[in-house]
C-alpha cells in the first residue's frame, strides 16, 4: 500500500511540473504559398529593391474560408494550451498605434535601414513562433477533403523548427473546419511536441539572434580603435562571449568598419523574469560602449525581433 501511494505521488508531482512548463506564444499566418496562389500579395519599396510580401490584411478581410481555417487552428493549439496571438488582431494593433515605420533614420546624417513590414507583424506579436499554414480544398467527385501543410518557424531567426503535412478523408457532408480538423488531427500532436522541444531548447540555450555592428562614415573611431592595448572589435567580441548563454555566437565576419555576429544565443529572460529580445541585449551593448573608457555615442536599430544593429558614431 506505501508503495502504491508513494508511486502515485511521484506521479502527480511530474505531471504537476510536466502540466506548468511553460509553453511558446505562436502566431498563424498563410504562407506565401498560399497567398501568392489567392492574390494576396503586395509590395513595397525597400530601399530602391520591390519586395513581394503577403498582404495578411487583404487576406483577413476578404476571405471568410481563411478566417475559419486559422481559427480552428487557433482552436486545436489552444486546447493543448498552447498560448496564441491573433492575426488580425495584430494588424488592428500595428494601425492604430501608428508607430511603425518601414524605415529607421539617423537623426544626424539621415542613413537608414529597412524594416519590412512582416518583420513589424513579428515585432508587434512578439510571438516565439510563427505557424505558416497552406492548404487547399480538393474534390473527389461530390466529395471534398483537405490537403495542408503546416510550418512552425522560429520568430527570431526564422528557421524551421517543426512540420507537418496530410490530407483528410473525403466527405461529402462535412463544411471546411471539420474537414480541416480531420485532416490535421492525425499530425497536430507530434507537431506540437516538435514546437516544445524546440522552446525547451531555447529556455536551456538561449534565443537565436543576429547581430551587427556598424560604424557611421562619420565616426571619429572604427573598430580597429584601442583602449588599454585593445582594439575596439576585441572588446565587443569579449563583451559578447560574457553575455551570451555558455559564451555562444558566432562571430561570421568584420572588417574595420563592421562585424556580423550569427548564431547568438541570447537569454529568453532577464535577471528580473522579463521577456529579453534582440533590442533589449543590443542596448546593454550600447551602454557599455558609452561608457567609460570608450565614450561612444551609439544607436539601436532593430530589424524584426531577431536582427539587431548597433551604429557607433552618432544617432
Amino acid at each position: 500500500m506505501k508503495k502504491f501511494l508513494l508511486t502515485a505521488a511521484i506521479l502527480f508531482s511530474l505531471s504537476s511540473v510536466f502540466g506548468q512548463a511553460k509553453k511558446p506564444t505562436i502566431m498563424i499566418v498563410p504562407s506565401d504559398v498560399w497567398c501568392t496562389q489567392n492574390n494576396y500579395m503586395t509590395t513595397y519599396d525597400n530601399q530602391g529593391t520591390e519586395v513581394r510580401i503577403p498582404d495578411y490584411k487583404k487576406a483577413m478581410q476578404t476571405d471568410g474560408n481563411l478566417l475559419l481555417v486559422i481559427s480552428k487552428i487557433n482552436t486545436l493549439m489552444s486546447e493543448r494550451g498552447f498560448p496564441l496571438k491573433n492575426l488580425e488582431t495584430v494588424i488592428k494593433d500595428i494601425e492604430q498605434m501608428r508607430a511603425e515605420d518601414n524605415m529607421t533614420s539617423s537623426k544626424s546624417s539621415g542613413a537608414s535601414f529597412a524594416e519590412s513590414p512582416l518583420d513589424i507583424l513579428k515585432r508587434t506579436a512578439k510571438a516565439d513562433i510563427i505557424m505558416q499554414l497552406t492548404y487547399t480544398v480538393n474534390t473527389q467527385g461530390a466529395r471534398k477533403y483537405i490537403t495542408f501543410i503546416l510550418q512552425g518557424l522560429d520568430a527570431y531567426s526564422d528557421k524551421q523548427i517543426a512540420g507537418a503535412q496530410g490530407s483528410g478523408t473525403p466527405s461529402i457532408s462535412a463544411d471546411l473546419p471539420i474537414l480541416l480538423e480531420e485532416a490535421v488531427l492525425a499530425h497536430i500532436d507530434n507537431f506540437n511536441a516538435q514546437l516544445q522541444s524546440h522552446f525547451d531548447d531555447l529556455l536551456a540555450n538561449g534565443r537565436e539572434v543576429t547581430v551587427r555592428i556598424r560604424v557611421w562614415d562619420s565616426s571619429p573611431v572604427n573598430l580597429e580603435e584601442e583602449y588599454n592595448g585593445k582594439e575596439l572589435a576585441e572588446i565587443i567580441d569579449d563583451w559578447m562571449s560574457r553575455q551570451t548563454v555558455q559564451g555562444r555566437y558566432s562571430n561570421s565576419d568584420g572588417s574595420e568598419n563592421f562585424i556580423l555576429f550569427e548564431q547568438v544565443r541570447i537569454p529568453l529572460y532577464t535577471d528580473n523574469g522579463k521577456a529579453m529580445d534582440t533590442r533589449q541585449f543590443v542596448t546593454e551593448l550600447k551602454k557599455f560602449l558609452n561608457g567609460p573608457p570608450f565614450s561612444l555615442t551609439c544607436k539601436v536599430m532593430t530589424q524584426g525581433l531577431g536582427r539587431a544593429t548597433l551604429v557607433i558614431g552618432e544617432k
